[in-house]
């Protein structure tokens, strides 16, 4: 497993999440990152979502 970065945050550039995923690939953490920022209602949040050589998967701003 490898383990991802997921970030989101404010309009301001404050960070109001930071959390690790842990996946098996890149398709499997999008999933899961996905799911964790539409539970916690960050969809429309500035996000990313890093694999670990630095990659970014999942952003929107």
């Amino acid at each position: 497993m490898k383990v991802y970065k997921l970030t989101a945050y404010e309009s301001n550039g404050t960070v109001i999440m930071d959390e690790s995923v842990e996946a098996g690939n890149d398709e499997e953490a999008k999933e899961k990152g996905h799911a964790i920022l539409e539970e916690k209602n960050l969809l429309e949040s500035t996000h990313r979502l890093a694999s670990p050589t630095g990659k970014l998967i999942l952003f929107h701003s």
